[in-house]
């Protein structure tokens, strides 16, 4: 069966194709069926995946999100009014249920955002983040010292 990440990959084809009717009537979709909002123009890497199908998620249009991630139901990935853009979020990531992820800001490779966080700064790669606002709680024992270059 189709989940939401399938259908919102099928609606930036028809977009790019220039079918904007059938990209519009399969984001009406995504909401119907999943109760999420993925901006078509999301940037969303390969084996990325949406847990339960993509229930309750919200993807800003102008968001990028790199190869491998993890997000969890009940996700918001979007702007805030008080700047512009929208996160970046890199690659091995891991996002946890309910979480927030707000602003022009960048998640760094291999971070976990705690469930329920409200993100508003910029996460360093192999972070631990959780609480509201997020503060980094510790580090991923994959790299426990930090990657280098980490953004």
């Amino acid at each position: 069966m189709l989940n939401a990440l399938d259908l919102h990959r099928i609606a930036q084809r028809a977009q790019r194709a220039g079918i904007p009717l059938v990209s519009r009537t399969l984001r009406k979709l995504i909401q119907l069926l999943y109760g999420s909002y993925i901006g078509t123009a999301a940037q969303i890497g390969e084996g990325t995946e949406l847990a339960y199908g993509g229930l309750g998620i919200v993807i800003h249009p102008a968001s990028r999100i790199g190869r491998h991630v993890l997000v969890g139901p009940h996700v918001t990935i979007g702007g805030r009014s008080s700047s512009k853009g929208a996160p970046i979020i890199e690659d091995e990531v891991k996002i946890g249920a309910g979480a927030c992820i707000l602003g022009d800001i960048r998640i760094g490779r291999g971070a976990l955002i705690g469930a329920n966080a409200v993100v508003t700064r910029d996460v360093a790669a192999d972070s631990i983040v959780a609480g509201v606002p997020a503060r980094e709680i510790g580090r991923t024992s994959s790299n426990p010292a930090g990657r280098a270059g980490s953004a």
